[in-house]
């Protein structure tokens, strides 16, 4: 994607998805399509809450002469936003992402963010930092979910995360062989999207 931000038009397409789920699935090497899921999708929603965070306190932080606080989790919890602390920030992530630490970094990224969202407690995988997920492999997989843009409100309002999120689902499913009706018994990551995806949600797609 040649390190640009991405988000589709009038909803992901197709051909965006496609080139996507490619990437994605060349970074999977020997690891298996079950487990390999659970690794993308996580991402994909740590990534999504980041974008909406981001913008907020972006336009918080320009607010600051009018009293606004960036810093201050309740001006994120008023606008539906999830607040996300510092160590488990999108840029810093990505920053960090060649250190073979990224997996155990994650997983304490994840931690944070149920710490600090209650309605996210025991939901986020937090299993990055096991020796069988190649490091090298999945700071590529961070740097590619990097170039999708999928939490600011124009992205909200065309469901890119839903978009990219059921597509990687159905490719999931013929990865492992299954049919849809046995793919899609949620587990507590994909319960937690469903119910952001879900109009009237618990989460910021209000």
């Amino acid at each position: 994607m040649a390190g640009k931000k991405r988000s589709a038009q009038n909803g992901a397409n197709i051909g965006y998805e496609a080139e996507l789920w490619r990437m994605a699935d060349a970074l999977r090497g020997s690891m298996d399509a079950a487990e390999y899921k659970h690794v993308v999708l996580g991402l994909i929603f740590l990534k999504y809450i980041s974008d909406a965070f981001e913008e907020l306190h972006a336009k918080l932080d320009a607010e600051k002469k009018q009293g606004a606080d960036p810093e201050d989790p309740d001006e994120y919890r008023a606008n539906g936003i999830f607040w996300v602390p510092p160590e488990a920030r999108w840029q810093y992530l990505k920053s960090m992402a060649p250190q073979p630490t990224i997996g155990q970094l994650v997983d304490d990224a994840m931690t944070a963010i149920e710490r600090d969202n209650l309605t996210l407690k025991g939901v986020l995988p937090k299993d990055y930092a096991r020796p069988g997920l190649d490091k090298q492999r999945f700071g590529q997989i961070i740097n590619l979910v990097s170039d999708i843009a999928l939490g600011s409100a124009a992205d909200r309002s065309k469901d890119t995360l839903g978009r990219v999120y059921e597509y990687f689902l159905a490719r999931f499913a013929s990865a492992e062989g299954k049919s849809g009706g046995q793919f899609y018994t949620p587990s507590r990551v994909v319960r937690v999207l469903v119910e952001v995806l879900a109009p009237g949600g618990r989460g910021p797609l209000r």
